[in-house]
Order: structure tokens, then sequence, then C-alpha cells
């Protein structure tokens, strides 16, 4: 086909499309406005306190130090996948896991006004008294 001045192009509009875009269930370590218990941080420290009950084994053999606890915090302040990721033994971890997991419901963290996914890292402390 030959092209000349007289030669007559069609025009074509193309339109970009947006792709609905997904809600990505992210897990924040760090947000604008962290998440809280209820109460704030003394009144869930006495809440673990109450709570606690010292493992027979432990008690025995002496052992004390923290039990360090990573836990996410959800959207609503429930709390899920609890998990004791530094540990002392002797029935302490499984102790701290077990406060954490029946702790009341927190206040969630925030990103950008919005309630977010948040993870935390808590250290349960374990000692003889």
């Amino acid at each position: 086909m030959e092209v000349t001045e007289d030669t007559k192009v069609e025009e074509i509009n193309i339109q970009a499309v947006e792709e609905p875009k997904e809600e990505v269930d992210e897990i924040f370590t760090v947000v604008e406005e962290t998440a809280t218990p209820k109460g704030g941080m003394q009144a869930f420290y006495e809440y673990v306190g109450k709570k606690l009950k010292y493992p027979a084994q432990a008690r025995r053999m002496g052992t004390e130090g923290k039990v360090f606890v990573q836990f996410v915090i959800n959207k609503d302040g429930s709390i899920s996948d609890v998990v004791a990721i530094k540990g002392i033994g002797a029935g302490c971890d499984e102790e701290a896991v077990r406060i954490i997991q029946a702790s009341p419901a927190w206040t969630p963290g925030k990103q950008r006004g919005k309630a977010v996914k948040q993870r935390m890292v808590l250290p349960i402390t374990f000692k003889l008294g």
C-alpha cells in the first residue's frame, strides 16, 4: 500500500483500564500508632502477673529468665500466631504462650488512620520469689 498526503489514517483511542486493587493483608512490625492492650501496658502486665502459673518443673529446677513471645494483633484487636521465639524451657515457654493467647483483645495498630495487623514481641519474665 502506498501512503500519500491524501491517505486517511484511522484514529484509535486506547483507554487504560484500572485493575481493582487487591486488599493486601500485610503484617506490619512498625506502625504509626502501635497496638496497645486495653487499659495500657501496665494493666496488661498486671494481668500477666495474676494469671501466670509458674510451671512446677521450672520451680523444682530453679529456672528463671525471660521468654520472648511473638504474636500478631489482628485488625479487630484479637491475637493470633502466638509463638515463643526465645525461651528458657522447663514449661515456661508454653505458659508464656498460654498467657498471651488467653489475654483480652487489644486496640489494633493503625497505619494512615486504618486498623492494620501488627506483629509484636513481648518478654514474659519468670522470677522465683
